[in-house]
């Protein structure tokens, strides 16, 4: 009975051992690759405050990517919209 104990416990760490091997000789699938943090730009650009102009410089820096991310009223005379790409 302690010989048929023996074997099983050598075979469970000869398994044990050889998944260690391989996971090893594998790598580590599950890594997370560091990622290089995103870079955006930024652009304000005042604009008069009539909403064809506004339009028309909204359609102006969304057609080249950029999108609007706030609007201040500066000195509240002139809209400043402010875009990220």
């Amino acid at each position: 009975m302690l010989t048929i104990r023996l074997s099983v416990a050598w075979v469970i760490a000869g398994v044990s051992l050889s998944a260690l091997g391989f996971l090893l000789l594998m790598g580590q699938p599950f890594t997370a690759k560091a990622q290089e943090p995103k870079r955006f730009q930024y652009k304000i650009v005042e604009v008069l405050p009539d909403t064809q102009n506004m339009q028309t410089k909204l359609n102006e820096f969304g057609a080249s990517g950029w999108e609007l991310v706030a609007v201040s009223m500066g000195d509240m005379t002139e809209p400043r919209l402010i875009f990220k790409k």
